[in-house]
Protein backbone atom coordinates (compact mmCIF):
# COMPACT_ATOMS: atom_id res chain seq x y z
CA UNK A 1 0.00 0.00 0.00
CA UNK A 2 1.37 3.22 -1.11
CA UNK A 3 1.89 6.19 1.05
CA UNK A 4 -0.55 9.00 1.14
CA UNK A 5 0.74 11.93 -0.06
CA UNK A 6 2.98 14.42 1.22
CA UNK A 7 -0.07 17.58 2.08
CA UNK A 8 1.17 21.38 1.74
CA UNK A 9 -1.07 23.58 3.29
CA UNK A 10 -2.28 26.89 2.13
CA UNK A 11 -3.86 28.86 4.12
CA UNK A 12 -6.25 31.59 2.99
CA UNK A 13 -5.30 32.77 0.01
CA UNK A 14 -7.64 35.20 -0.62
CA UNK A 15 -6.65 37.28 2.56
CA UNK A 16 -2.84 36.29 2.93
CA UNK A 17 -1.87 36.29 -0.94
CA UNK A 18 0.06 39.86 -1.67
CA UNK A 19 3.39 39.42 -2.99
CA UNK A 20 3.50 36.20 -4.86
CA UNK A 21 3.53 34.50 -0.95
CA UNK A 22 1.55 31.01 -2.35
CA UNK A 23 5.01 30.30 -4.06
CA UNK A 24 6.33 29.38 -0.72
CA UNK A 25 3.70 26.65 -1.08
CA UNK A 26 4.62 25.53 -4.28
CA UNK A 27 8.14 25.45 -3.83
CA UNK A 28 7.52 23.38 -0.90
CA UNK A 29 5.44 20.35 -2.92
CA UNK A 30 7.72 21.13 -6.38
CA UNK A 31 11.25 20.00 -3.72
CA UNK A 32 9.36 16.82 -2.18
CA UNK A 33 8.13 15.93 -6.37
CA UNK A 34 11.65 16.58 -7.64
CA UNK A 35 12.82 13.59 -5.07
CA UNK A 36 10.61 11.43 -6.36
CA UNK A 37 8.18 12.17 -3.20
CA UNK A 38 4.48 12.38 -3.62
CA UNK A 39 2.98 15.73 -2.10
CA UNK A 40 0.17 17.33 -2.71
CA UNK A 41 -0.96 21.28 -2.74
CA UNK A 42 -4.11 21.66 -0.14
CA UNK A 43 -5.46 25.42 -0.77
CA UNK A 44 -7.65 26.19 2.49
CA UNK A 45 -10.28 29.34 2.13
CA UNK A 46 -12.24 30.85 4.90
CA UNK A 47 -15.18 29.15 5.52
CA UNK A 48 -13.02 25.37 4.62
CA UNK A 49 -12.46 23.14 7.62
CA UNK A 50 -8.86 23.18 8.00
CA UNK A 51 -7.13 19.87 7.37
CA UNK A 52 -5.87 18.49 10.72
CA UNK A 53 -3.01 16.15 8.57
CA UNK A 54 -0.80 18.66 7.07
CA UNK A 55 2.80 18.07 7.07
CA UNK A 56 3.27 21.80 6.31
CA UNK A 57 1.11 24.95 6.75
CA UNK A 58 1.45 28.32 5.11
CA UNK A 59 1.02 31.96 5.57
CA UNK A 60 1.44 35.14 3.50
CA UNK A 61 1.21 38.38 3.72
CA UNK A 62 -2.16 40.62 3.44
CA UNK A 63 -3.56 43.95 4.81
CA UNK A 64 -5.44 45.23 8.24
CA UNK A 65 -8.61 43.85 7.62
CA UNK A 66 -7.43 40.72 6.20
CA UNK A 67 -5.35 40.05 9.41
CA UNK A 68 -8.63 40.40 11.83
CA UNK A 69 -10.42 38.07 9.45
CA UNK A 70 -7.64 35.28 9.07
CA UNK A 71 -7.27 35.27 13.08
CA UNK A 72 -11.11 35.00 13.83
CA UNK A 73 -11.53 32.26 11.32
CA UNK A 74 -7.87 30.00 12.13
CA UNK A 75 -9.67 30.32 15.82
CA UNK A 76 -13.07 29.49 14.93
CA UNK A 77 -11.75 26.57 12.82
CA UNK A 78 -8.85 25.33 15.47
CA UNK A 79 -7.45 22.86 12.57
CA UNK A 80 -4.54 24.84 12.81
CA UNK A 81 -3.73 24.29 16.23
CA UNK A 82 -4.99 20.62 16.24
CA UNK A 83 -2.39 20.23 13.15
CA UNK A 84 0.37 21.90 15.04
CA UNK A 85 -0.11 19.59 18.15
CA UNK A 86 -0.11 16.70 15.77
CA UNK A 87 3.43 17.79 15.00
CA UNK A 88 2.94 19.77 11.71
CA UNK A 89 5.30 22.92 10.58
CA UNK A 90 3.89 26.19 10.34
CA UNK A 91 5.86 28.96 8.15
CA UNK A 92 4.21 32.55 8.43
CA UNK A 93 5.43 35.31 5.84
CA UNK A 94 4.95 39.07 6.88
CA UNK A 95 0.65 39.96 8.16
CA UNK A 96 0.86 36.03 8.74
CA UNK A 97 3.77 36.15 10.74
CA UNK A 98 2.49 39.31 12.99
CA UNK A 99 -0.58 37.39 13.31
CA UNK A 100 0.75 34.20 14.59
CA UNK A 101 1.98 36.43 18.10
CA UNK A 102 0.08 37.17 20.66
CA UNK A 103 -0.91 40.73 19.74
CA UNK A 104 -0.87 43.39 16.64
CA UNK A 105 -1.91 46.73 16.04
CA UNK A 106 -4.09 47.51 12.91
CA UNK A 107 -5.38 51.17 11.81
CA UNK A 108 -4.46 54.69 11.79
CA UNK A 109 -5.30 54.34 15.26
CA UNK A 110 -3.49 51.63 16.26
CA UNK A 111 -5.90 49.43 17.96
CA UNK A 112 -4.59 46.00 19.41
CA UNK A 113 -6.01 42.88 17.73
CA UNK A 114 -4.93 39.27 20.25
CA UNK A 115 -3.38 37.03 17.36
CA UNK A 116 -3.12 33.44 17.69
CA UNK A 117 -0.75 33.14 20.50
CA UNK A 118 1.76 31.14 18.81
CA UNK A 119 4.77 33.02 18.64
CA UNK A 120 5.88 34.92 21.67
CA UNK A 121 6.06 38.51 19.87
CA UNK A 122 3.86 42.00 20.05
CA UNK A 123 4.06 43.57 16.65
CA UNK A 124 3.30 47.49 16.85
CA UNK A 125 3.78 50.10 14.08
CA UNK A 126 6.92 51.10 13.70
CA UNK A 127 8.26 55.05 13.31
CA UNK A 128 8.56 54.19 9.65
CA UNK A 129 8.10 51.90 6.94
CA UNK A 130 11.10 48.72 5.55
CA UNK A 131 11.08 48.79 2.35
CA UNK A 132 13.66 47.06 0.26
CA UNK A 133 16.03 44.56 -0.38
CA UNK A 134 16.97 42.49 2.82
CA UNK A 135 19.91 40.05 3.68
CA UNK A 136 20.23 38.25 6.74
CA UNK A 137 21.78 35.45 8.47
CA UNK A 138 19.98 31.70 9.25
CA UNK A 139 21.97 29.70 11.59
CA UNK A 140 20.69 25.88 11.19
CA UNK A 141 20.55 23.50 14.17
CA UNK A 142 23.57 22.03 12.99
CA UNK A 143 25.86 25.29 13.77
CA UNK A 144 26.27 25.77 9.97
CA UNK A 145 24.78 29.10 8.39
CA UNK A 146 23.35 30.29 5.13
CA UNK A 147 22.03 33.68 3.77
CA UNK A 148 18.44 34.61 3.42
CA UNK A 149 17.43 37.05 0.97
CA UNK A 150 14.36 38.99 0.14
CA UNK A 151 12.00 41.59 -0.54
CA UNK A 152 10.39 42.99 2.71
CA UNK A 153 7.46 46.11 2.98
CA UNK A 154 5.95 46.39 6.38
CA UNK A 155 4.99 49.19 9.04
CA UNK A 156 5.04 46.75 11.78
CA UNK A 157 7.70 46.64 13.91
CA UNK A 158 8.33 43.21 16.40
CA UNK A 159 9.31 42.72 19.21
CA UNK A 160 10.10 39.05 20.53
CA UNK A 161 9.49 37.58 24.34
CA UNK A 162 11.99 35.18 26.18
CA UNK A 163 10.07 32.27 24.26
CA UNK A 164 10.85 33.12 20.92
CA UNK A 165 14.26 32.98 19.14
CA UNK A 166 15.00 35.32 16.06
CA UNK A 167 14.86 33.10 13.22
CA UNK A 168 18.08 35.28 11.35
CA UNK A 169 20.17 38.38 12.28
CA UNK A 170 20.58 40.95 9.63
CA UNK A 171 23.47 42.34 7.42
CA UNK A 172 20.97 44.66 5.01
CA UNK A 173 17.37 45.50 5.87
CA UNK A 174 14.80 46.56 8.79
CA UNK A 175 13.54 42.70 9.73
CA UNK A 176 12.10 42.64 12.73
CA UNK A 177 12.56 47.10 13.08
CA UNK A 178 15.82 46.81 15.00
CA UNK A 179 17.76 45.90 11.77
CA UNK A 180 19.22 43.81 13.77
CA UNK A 181 16.91 40.03 13.60
CA UNK A 182 14.47 38.96 11.72
CA UNK A 183 11.42 36.30 12.25
CA UNK A 184 11.25 34.28 15.41
CA UNK A 185 10.79 30.31 15.46
CA UNK A 186 8.91 28.75 18.51
CA UNK A 187 9.22 24.87 18.40
CA UNK A 188 7.59 23.92 15.08
CA UNK A 189 6.47 27.83 14.26
CA UNK A 190 8.40 29.91 11.35
CA UNK A 191 7.93 33.43 10.83
CA UNK A 192 9.74 36.08 8.97
CA UNK A 193 8.86 38.97 7.19
CA UNK A 194 10.62 38.39 3.73
CA UNK A 195 8.75 37.88 0.06
CA UNK A 196 10.27 36.85 -2.65
CA UNK A 197 8.37 34.60 -2.42
CA UNK A 198 11.29 33.82 0.42
CA UNK A 199 11.69 30.30 0.18
CA UNK A 200 11.76 30.11 -3.59
CA UNK A 201 14.99 32.22 -3.13
CA UNK A 202 16.31 30.33 -0.37
CA UNK A 203 16.40 26.66 -0.94
CA UNK A 204 17.87 25.29 2.49
CA UNK A 205 15.22 27.02 4.68
CA UNK A 206 12.84 25.46 2.34
CA UNK A 207 14.16 21.94 2.43
CA UNK A 208 14.38 22.69 6.51
CA UNK A 209 11.23 23.02 6.79
CA UNK A 210 10.51 20.06 4.96
CA UNK A 211 12.98 17.98 6.98
CA UNK A 212 11.48 19.12 10.01
CA UNK A 213 8.03 18.45 9.35
CA UNK A 214 8.80 14.63 8.00
CA UNK A 215 11.39 13.85 10.97
CA UNK A 216 14.28 12.91 8.43
CA UNK A 217 17.13 14.44 6.03
CA UNK A 218 16.13 14.91 2.56
CA UNK A 219 18.58 13.81 -0.46
CA UNK A 220 20.45 17.28 -1.75
CA UNK A 221 19.02 18.49 -5.04
CA UNK A 222 21.69 19.48 -7.57
CA UNK A 223 20.31 22.94 -9.25
CA UNK A 224 23.21 25.10 -9.95
CA UNK A 225 21.01 27.83 -12.01
CA UNK A 226 19.53 28.71 -8.37
CA UNK A 227 22.82 28.78 -6.80
CA UNK A 228 24.14 31.08 -9.60
CA UNK A 229 20.91 33.34 -9.07
CA UNK A 230 21.74 33.58 -5.38
CA UNK A 231 24.83 34.35 -5.68
CA UNK A 232 23.89 37.65 -8.35
CA UNK A 233 21.04 38.57 -5.48
CA UNK A 234 23.34 38.73 -2.92
CA UNK A 235 25.71 40.61 -4.74
CA UNK A 236 23.27 43.29 -5.76
CA UNK A 237 21.61 43.55 -2.16
CA UNK A 238 25.27 43.87 -1.06
CA UNK A 239 25.91 46.67 -3.13
CA UNK A 240 23.02 48.36 -2.93
CA UNK A 241 21.62 47.72 -6.36
CA UNK A 242 17.85 46.99 -7.09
Amino acid sequence: MSAAPVKIVLLYQSLLGIYGDHGNAVILTRRLQWRGIDAELVPVEPGDPVPTDGAVYLMGGGEDIAQTTAVHELKTDRGLFTALDNGAVLFAVCAGYQICGKSFTIGARDEIIDGLGLLDIETRRGPERAVGESLSHWTRPDGTSSLITGFENHGGWTQLGSDATPLTSMEVGWGNGDGQTDGAVQGRVYGIYPHGPVLSRNPDLADHLLETALGHPLEPLDMPEIEALRARRIEAVREGRP
